[in-house]
């Protein structure tokens, strides 16, 4: 584990060195790069050159009984952003794709997608741990509520956004101690407000990782189940460290984290929740990872069969929902082929159920804040609502991408 202990430039990181000393492997706390821009990275390992380091002290001694090595290093997150390199072969698929789905918004979009630095961060705050110092920081640093109209079902104070995009820190590692906030994508409470818990539902948060969204779940009421299914090894470790650090444990028998198939889930326990949330859009790929562009193309050939896995897992969160109840499928994509397309495939062959209007509810209060594109109706469907809402990121409202609908379980 690691613990950031200051903030500003001055950053403590664990910290080993490779075999060949050529390079340090760093685990850092304060790297904001992806969709989530939080704690989505707060494990990731990188590896960074030793000359792109400067070593000010290195300190070996006990802590808890165990011997713990830091560096105290001088490393700006500009130097991090300088890192990441633009994968062509993605962001011309993207060209030819969004050019056309989204028109005269994707020019500014793009802009927004290629430049980290102008992307805004939300910080929710943790009704489970100590915040009035955090909150009362914020409002003095020009942070503004996200939801300050009283017929939203999220507190008023749940969280807060600036207009600028001002990088507030990670929250510390504390021993004993609940983190106060979560650093997020402000679009991420869409898909929460949407699902509209209330005390007492049972709720299911189909694909569950890194956690964020089951964090909000729990501020806005306090269900009598919530469980959380990661079926991916790794994902799912991250996910349950996400909950420890944020959730007390009198709730440990309220949330519990599963790792069921999400396409079979809801053949397993069919009609057993008030609620479900399904989201499995694919992550930010518009910037190279290890094998550049060769690697940009193995991720295109995958993106194209998530439609079918996406489709597969709506069908099963539907499944899962008890008549009456509602399933909100959400991703943080632009692409119609996993959005819209996806919900009008299961509307058209699961019946049963019947598909809600969000823009009142959601776009119309929020409009001031999210830039949201309308999607349309479905012809084949007859006088239906629109297919979900779309938050494209723009100048100055940089939240998305995502897509969020709600359909209903009728029988």
């Amino acid at each position: 584990m690691f613990r950031r202990l200051v903030s500003g430039e001055l950053i403590i990181l664990q910290w080993r060195r490779s075999q060949s000393s050529k390079c340090l492997r760093l685990l850092s706390c304060n790297s904001v790069i992806g969709p989530d821009r939080g704690q989505d990275l707060s494990r990731e390992e990188r590896t960074v050159p030793t000359e792109r380091v400067r070593l000010v002290h290195t300190h070996i001694g006990p802590a808890d009984n165990t011997f713990v090595g830091y560096l105290f290093l001088v490393l700006t997150r500009t130097k991090f952003t300088k890192q990441k390199r633009v994968c062509k072969v993605i962001l011309d698929r993207f060209d030819q794709q969004y050019g056309q789905e989204l028109g005269p918004l994707w020019p500014s979009a793009r802009a927004v997608l290629l430049n980290p630095g102008c992307w805004q961060y939300g910080v929710m705050l943790n009704r489970f741990a100590a915040v009035s110092e955090v909150k009362q920081r914020l409002q003095g640093q020009g942070f503004v509520s996200l939801l300050p109209h009283t017929d939203l079902p999220l507190n008023s104070s749940l969280c807060f956004i600036h207009p600028s995009p001002v990088r507030y820190p990670s929250p510390p590692h504390r021993q004993g101690q609940l983190k106060p906030y979560y650093l997020m994508n402000a679009a991420s409470l869409l898909p929460v407000l949407a699902l509209g818990v209330e005390e007492g539902d049972r709720v299911l948060d189909l694909c569950s990782a890194p956690g964020g969204k089951a964090l909000a779940i729990l501020q806005t009421a306090d269900p009598a189940l919530l469980c959380c299914n990661e079926m991916d090894p790794h994902r799912r470790d991250w996910l349950a460290k996400t909950l420890e650090s944020f959730i007390p444990q009198s709730l440990s028998s309220t949330v519990t984290v599963s790792n069921q198939d999400g396409r079979i889930f809801g053949q397993s326990e069919a009609g057993m929740y008030d609620k479900v949330r399904e989201e499995n859009g694919h992550v930010f790929w518009l910037f190279s990872g290890p094998g550049g562009e060769q690697h940009g193309a193995v991720r295109l050939r995958e993106r194209a069969r998530l439609p079918t896995l996406q489709t597969q897992l709506l069908r099963s969160a539907l499944a899962a929902v008890r008549p009456g109840g509602v399933a909100v499928y959400s991703t943080c994509t632009l692409s119609r082929s996993e959005n819209q397309e996806v919900v009008e495939a299961v509307l058209n062959t699961c019946p049963g159920v019947e598909l809600q209007d969000l823009e009142e509810e959601l776009a119309l209060p929020l409009q001031e804040h999210f830039t949201f594109t309308p999607l349309g109706h479905t012809p084949s469907l007859g006088h239906t609502p629109s297919l979900g809402l779309l938050v494209v990121p723009q100048q100055g409202q940089t939240w998305g991408p995502m897509f969020l609908s709600r359909i209903k379980r009728i029988y």
